[in-house]
Order: C-alpha cells, then sequence, then structure tokens
C-alpha cells in the first residue's frame, strides 16, 4: 500500500551524480547554445534575424525590453542553478553525500556557471532568497557584485575540493561526466575548466577591479594554469540525429537566420579564409566566393523579413557541432588582451595571438564539416550542404596570419585582438553569447574595438537583458526594477559601469 501513486520513473530525490549529467547538459544546450546565444547572435552581429521574434530582435521591434523574450531562458537557467545547488547540498558537510568532494567540486563549477550567465545577462537577480518554494515567494533581488563574489568564492573551492576524492559509499561521478569523462584526467581537467572562468571572469570584472594591474596578472596566471590545447577545452560534444546542436535545432524548425554583411565585411577586409567556407545559399550549396554573392548576404537591421531567400551561415547546418563551455582560443584570447593591456611587447604577443587565431580556425573548420554530413538534412532533404571551397590547412592559417593578422596587429594590437576574437566566436559552438559580454565589457573601458552596422544600435543596443515575465508578474520586487522593460537600452550591468 505505500507504493500506492509512486511512480519509480519519477523519482523525487536522486544521488548526486545522476543529477550531474542532466546539469552539464543542461547548461551546454540551454544556458550557452540556447534562445540566449540565438538572440545574441543578431545583436554583435554574427548573424541577422530575419523571421518573426528574431526579426523583431533585429529591428528593436518590442524584443527584447518585453519580459517574455527571454523568459523561457530565465526560467531554464534558475532550473539549472536550483538542480547544480542540490549536487552541491548533497555532498557538502552535513549532506547525505558528505564525503564526495570531487563532484562537490564540479557542482561548485557548474553553480558558479550558470550563476555568472544569469547576472551576466539580468543584472541584479533575485538569488540568496530564491530557492525556497514553499517559503518566500517573493525574493529580494541581489547585487551583482554579491553574486560575483560568490562565483569566484565557489570556483576557489572547488579546485580545492576536486583533488580529495569521492569518498561516499555512492561512489564517484565519472561515469555520468559528459564533458572531461572524469577519472584523473577529468579532475585535472575540471581543475583546469575552473582556472580558465576565474581567467574569463576576472578579465569580465576589469571595470570594476580596484587593481587593474594585478587583474590583468591574475588573469594570465589563471590563464597559465587552464587548458594547454584544443583537446582539453570544455567542449560538449555528444550531439547526434536525435541531440541537437541548438542553433541547428532553432534554425531548422524556425529559420529565423540568416547571413550577415557585417562580419562578411571584417572577413572580407582581412581576405579570411573562412570568408569563403562560412556561408551558404538556400539551395544548400556553400559559397565559395563571397565577392561574388556578397549581395545576397542580409543588411544589419534593414533586412526585409522573409525565408529562403539571403545566405545563411554555414553553421546552421552544423548539427552535430560541439557547443564550447570555454574554449582553447578564449583562454588565449584572453592572455593576449591582458599581455597588450599590461603593456607586453608585441613581440611577446604574438604567438599567443597567433595560437588563438589557429585554434579559433581549426575550430571553425570542424563545425563547418559537420554541415557537409548533417544527417537530418539527408534524412529530410536527401542532400546536405554541398561542399564548394577546399578545406583550410594549417598552410593557410599561417599565410593568413603572416599577411593579414600580423600587420594589422601591429598598426593597432588590442584592437586586431578583439577583431579576431570576435570572429572566432563566429560559429555553432554558442560563443556569442560570450562576444556579447565582451562588446559590452570593452565599452566600459573606453574601447570601442568592433564597429556594429545596425542602425538601430544608435539608440537601442541592448546593454543588458529583461527580466523573465514568470518574475515581472508574480514578484514585486522584480517588477519595480522592471518597469516598462525600456531600460534595458539605458543602463548597463554593475560590471559595465552600472548600478545593477
Amino acid at each position: 500500500m505505500d507504493e500506492i501513486n509512486f511512480n519509480p520513473n519519477n523519482p523525487t530525490d536522486v544521488e548526486a551524480k545522476f543529477i550531474l549529467a542532466d546539469v552539464i547538459t543542461a547548461t551546454a544546450v540551454r544556458s550557452v547554445g540556447g534562445d540566449l546565444n540565438t538572440y545574441l547572435s543578431t545583436y554583435v552581429e554574427h548573424e541577422v534575424g530575419t523571421h518573426n521574434q528574431l526579426w523583431n530582435a533585429e529591428h528593436r521591434d518590442g524584443e527584447p525590453q518585453n519580459a517574455t523574450t527571454f523568459n523561457n531562458s530565465w526560467n531554464s537557467i534558475y532550473e539549472t542553478i536550483k538542480n547544480a545547488r542540490i549536487i552541491v547540498e548533497k555532498c557538502s558537510e552535513g549532506g547525505q553525500q558528505e564525503g564526495n568532494y570531487t563532484t562537490l567540486g564540479v557542482g561548485q563549477i557548474l553553480l558558479a556557471y550558470n550563476m555568472a550567465i544569469l547576472t551576466d545577462m539580468y543584472g541584479d537577480v533575485p538569488f540568496s532568497e530564491a530557492f525556497d518554494p514553499f517559503g518566500n515567494k517573493t525574493p529580494k533581488v541581489d547585487k551583482q557584485e554579491a553574486i560575483y563574489a560568490q562565483i569566484l568564492t565557489l570556483l576557489n573551492e572547488a579546485i580545492v575540493n576536486i583533488p580529495k576524492g569521492d569518498n561516499h559509499v555512492t561512489g564517484g561521478y565519472s561515469s555520468h561526466d559528459l564533458l572531461f569523462n572524469g577519472g584523473a584526467t577529468g579532475n585535472a581537467r575540471w581543475i583546469k575548466f575552473a582556472n580558465g572562468l576565474k581567467a574569463r571572469y576576472t578579465m569580465r570584472l576589469l571595470h570594476v577591479s580596484a587593481d587593474k594591474t594585478q587583474a590583468l596578472e591574475d588573469v594570465i596566471e589563471f590563464v597559465d594554469a587552464s587548458f594547454v590545447s584544443s583537446s582539453e577545452e570544455a567542449s560538449f560534444n555528444v550531439y547526434n540525429a536525435q541531440n541537437l546542436n541548438p542553433l541547428f535545432d532553432f534554425q531548422w524548425s524556425r529559420d529565423g537566420l540568416a547571413a550577415s554583411q557585417s562580419i562578411a565585411d571584417k572577413m572580407i577586409e582581412r581576405n579570411d579564409p573562412r570568408r569563403n567556407r562560412n556561408f551558404t545559399d538556400a539551395d544548400l550549396v556553400q559559397i565559395a566566393d563571397i565577392d561574388d554573392a556578397y549581395g545576397d548576404l542580409a543588411p544589419n537591421g534593414e533586412n526585409d523579413q522573409i525565408q529562403y531567400f539571403y545566405l545563411t551561415s554555414t553553421f546552421v547546418y552544423s548539427q552535430t557541432a560541439s557547443t564550447q563551455l570555454l574554449s582553447f582560443h578564449e583562454l588565449q584570447f584572453l592572455k593576449a588582451e591582458a599581455m597588450q593591456r599590461l603593456g607586453r611587447s608585441t613581440a611577446d604577443i604574438e604567438p599567443v595571438l597567433k595560437a588563438a587565431v589557429e585554434a579559433a580556425i581549426v575550430n571553425s573548420e570542424n563545425s563547418v564539416k559537420t554541415a557537409f554530413v548533417a544527417p537530418t538534412p539527408l534524412a529530410v532533404l536527401g542532400i546536405a550542404v554541398r561542399e564548394t571551397s577546399p578545406a583550410i590547412t594549417s598552410s593557410d592559417i599561417d599565410t593568413y596570419f603572416e599577411d593579414e593578422v600580423k600587420p594589422l596587429f601591429l598598426a593597432d594590437p588590442l584592437k586586431e585582438i578583439a577583431v579576431q576574437k570576435y570572429l572566432a566566436f563566429f560559429g555553432a559552438s554558442g560563443e556569442s553569447t560570450e562576444m556579447y559580454n565582451d562588446v559590452r565589457r570593452w565599452k566600459a573601458l573606453g574601447d570601442n574595438l568592433i564597429e556594429l552596422k545596425n542602425p538601430n544600435n544608435a539608440s537601442k543596443f541592448p546593454l543588458r537583458l529583461p527580466y523573465g515575465s514568470s518574475e515581472t508578474t508574480t514578484n514585486p520586487n522584480v517588477e519595480a526594477v522592471y518597469g516598462n522593460g525600456t531600460y534595458v537600452y539605458s543602463e548597463n550591468v554593475w560590471w559595465a559601469g552600472g548600478t545593477r
């Protein structure tokens, strides 16, 4: 009788390691690669919104100030944070699985990661009182500064906890580690991941840092303690015919994105080899010469609302391309920027920048190649993207760097580091979100390094995202700071010079 109305397939309590697999997946698919990244790719002009909500966002027509715009992301990030908190609570002192220190550390990293995404996008958010559904239903809004202090504390604690091992009877987490596959090697990579995130977030907070020189030195130190090659990076790569890369999933079902004239201009200006690999026409034929097809690119902010007309990026067909939670090339760009801001010589910075550019182009090529064998277009249409240009080789990368990148770098080091990072984050890997953070961070530091061409940016560049409607309609604390949503065009987040 005790098991009447009990569903064994829907347990209410499970071991932390089982939750871990879900948190890793949700972080990659929903927090990093989902709606946020899709919208933000249009704000930073990696893509152009050409239909329905994405066209509205491109033209700032009710989007993004409406509370409904990012409600799904708002809810999913909070759900992921809630589950990461459960992992941490279970494995902490007094928890059901006390002694599973490694699982605790991994949970702390994932908790910190999702907390950062939440506050980077929305600014001050409910947190300290936000996870008691049977108690406080109207949690207060916490300051971004306080949330970031917790983020960095979690990462430092994780670095200490992971080497201690999993000593509880329930055993370790390795078989549920969808990012690094657990074991000694996996443990080491989680620690490197934490150090890399410390580099990312320390650079993020540069504008509000009391000692900018020390902060930049710290960035270099943290990068050097992180991934030493692309083979170690935090790359979520479990996509297949059923589990879809989020960018592909969106475009295949909605066809809301078109190819950006703005980013093509930057590639053409640099004679970038990616310019003839990264664009595709409506018949799924790769464009081998973007100069000849330039008129088919979507003009940013001035495009028509129309589907199957403009070129698209090849990446929207990259069905099985990996999602990058933290890439090796991002770390090298962070190091190059820190070195430049510290006044290091261009001779010292150059090999770091070259390593970043090389890894970025290889990542781009890996994603492009998945479009040529994408299983769903093959099954539904009988075709995948037809390759019409030769793959980019290591020799091509060397020539590009020496002939195009290096002269621009020597002429204006910080700008070329930024532009190369901007080009690197264009793709199927979910890195447009980080570029959105960088654009806001650079502007806060007084550096207008990336030319954005959408004319709507003159008065309506989104400085942040609006709170979700599920909160603005139920929590008066959030409703009060949301107002009518137009603050997204006028109020920076704290780390970019704002107050909330």
